[in-house]
């Protein structure tokens, strides 16, 4: 995954946080029971920008009989998890551009009617083990936008990736469009 580059050999090492448990199951609150997938994420802070690493664990699919592997709706979920966490740790910690100003109050009044998904792509590599898997994923870019005069809102360029231990991988990219912003 291309993560940008922020550290030089003489600089230190970016700001790491480990899971925060209270803000994991905070974060999942919006999912049943049987579709909180993600089980702990460490944050990375990158100037201005934020990434996470990840670990899931899908005990059983929550539409389909047993296909065998992480299939792609259960991969959007897992990235709807890993993003809604990352940001809202990064709100937390003041890491992502353009959200330093809000306040977890706020994250939780946009998490779902204000975050959206604007474009998701994934493409397996190799099928990956949905029982036991990590992922990763980085914020590219985070850019305000107020077209023709518009209501401004933010713009943020997305990358991910899981994997097993086994080598099944999948990789995507997904653009995420905040609204409703100040």
């Amino acid at each position: 995954m291309n993560a940008p580059a922020t550290e030089h050999a003489d600089a230190p090492p970016a700001p790491t946080y480990p899971t925060d448990e209270e803000l994991l199951a905070r974060v999942l609150v919006p999912y049943k029971a049987h579709c909180k997938y993600l089980k702990s994420a460490e944050v990375t802070a990158l100037d201005g920008l934020a990434a996470a690493r990840c670990a899931f664990a899908i005990p059983e699919s929550c539409y389909i009989d047993d296909t065998g592997h992480l299939n792609s709706v259960e991969v959007n979920i897992a990235y709807n998890q890993m993003m809604y966490y990352l940001v809202a740790k990064s709100v937390q910690e003041r890491l992502l551009a353009g959200l330093e100003a809000w306040t977890l109050d706020d994250f939780w009044r946009h998490q779902l009617p204000d975050i959206l998904i604007a474009r998701f792509a994934s493409n397996f590599r190799r099928p990956v083990n949905p029982r036991d898997f990590t992922g990763e994923m980085v914020f590219r870019s985070v850019t305000r936008r107020a077209p023709g005069g518009g209501s401004p809102f933010l713009h943020a360029q997305t990358a991910f990736r899981c994997q097993d231990a086994r080598g099944g991988r999948c990789d995507g990219e997904a653009t995420l469009a905040f609204v409703n912003i100040p």
